[in-house]
């Protein structure tokens, strides 16, 4: 594992430069208990502890996939802290600029077996005061966090505090040289203690150049409806403006005035958490590929149908080679594709899991 840098001190100035990777992921992850049975939080006996954290999401995601990425963010000192790091750091990606809090712990929360769209589904958050609340100018590597080519943000972050919102629209300024801006609005109305600060996601998604926003969430967010058209209106500024639809695909707009609709495949729902982070991640990955936007559009649905069909939050994205193969389909045979449980083993790739992968 890279070892992260100690205390919340701001780094060095003349430091040795910092090496350059494909993408950065800023924000916060923590550590999420998940029920060892179904039920109420307060009916469950135990729990199980996995990470959360849709930036990190995202970077471990790329590096599996071979992509060199780097996560940002600051945990505890504790041992929280120490799982979080140690596990993204297993999947490849590079922690060495998280810095270490010893006065603010790493946030926790515990959330009940079901998904979150249903109205059975709870989650109690242990974060405020929590390190990555605290990040700010001042206390995090500037440099670190525009080593990328891609620099890729939430709306999550801004939610975290005063110091983080002012983080974020520094580093959504426009400036000579910036990494392209990759910015996910990830409306989450439990972070936004009045409606009116959603508008904040707003301002800095016009500021972004590659925006990802749910059809639902523009509406909760900004009372912007029907569909994913009247959102382009609204968000004219990014070169790239991808809306998801959910179910119904996603919709892609470029700077030129292109618009690209794209329907998902049809996939056997194990679980829908972290999905909206894999769809990020295909098609930041296919951006880095420089690959067509309705390329990127189906890579973004198959790395999403990979974690669709799987339990947690992360889950391995398919092979290159397979995610080209399905992604260069013609437009009927990708109309009709169908993706169970296990669509990415490698038995998949070989054309031995016909149960998992269905095409004509």
């Amino acid at each position: 594992m890279t070892r992260s840098s100690n205390a919340g001190d701001p780094p060095a100035p003349g430091g040795a430069p910092v090496p350059a990777v494909d993408v950065v992921c800023l924000g916060e992850s923590m550590v999420t208990f998940l029920p060892s049975r179904p039920g109420r939080l307060a009916d469950v006996p135990s729990f199980d502890r996995a990470i959360g954290g849709a930036e990190s999401n995202v970077a471990c995601t790329l590096a599996r996939t071979g992509h060199t990425a780097r996560w940002i963010s600051r945990v505890g000192a504790d041992g929280f802290g120490d799982h979080l790091l140690a596990t993204i750091a297993d999947t490849g990606v590079d922690v060495a600029h998280v810095r270490r809090d010893p006065r603010r712990p790493t946030g926790v929360y515990f959330r009940t077996a079901g998904d979150r769209g249903t109205g059975a589904h709870e989650v109690a958050y242990y974060r405020a005061g929590s390190a990555a609340s605290a990040m700010s100018a001042a206390t995090m590597d500037l440099d670190a966090i525009r080593s990328g080519r891609i620099l890729h943000l939430s709306g999550i972050t801004a939610a975290l505090s005063a110091d983080c919102r002012d983080l974020m629209r520094d580093l959504t300024a426009r400036y000579p040289g910036r990494p392209l801006i990759s910015f996910d609005v990830n409306y989450r109305p439990g972070l936004w203690r009045d409606p009116d600060d959603a508008r904040v996601l707003l301002e800095l998604a016009r500021r972004a150049d590659l925006v990802f926003v749910g059809e639902d969430e523009a509406e909760a967010a900004w009372g912007i409806t029907g569909g994913p058209d009247p959102v382009r209106t609204a968000l004219p500024e990014p070169g790239t403006l991808v809306v998801k639809r959910g179910g119904a695909g996603a919709v892609a707009y470029d700077r030129h005035g292109g618009r690209h609709a794209e329907p998902a495949p049809l996939v056997d729902v194990v679980a829908a958490v972290g999905a909206g982070d894999a769809f990020a991640a295909g098609f930041l990955s296919a951006t880095l590929r420089d690959l067509p936007v309705r390329t990127r559009i189906r890579h973004g649905h198959l790395w999403a149908a990979a974690v669709l069909t799987a339990p947690g939050d992360l889950a391995a994205p398919p092979r290159r080679a397979v995610a080209d193969c399905l992604a260069g389909l013609d437009d009927t045979a990708w109309g009709t594709l169908h993706l169970g449980p296990g669509w990415t083993n490698p038995a998949a790739a070989d054309g031995r899991a016909d149960e998992e992968v269905r095409t004509p």
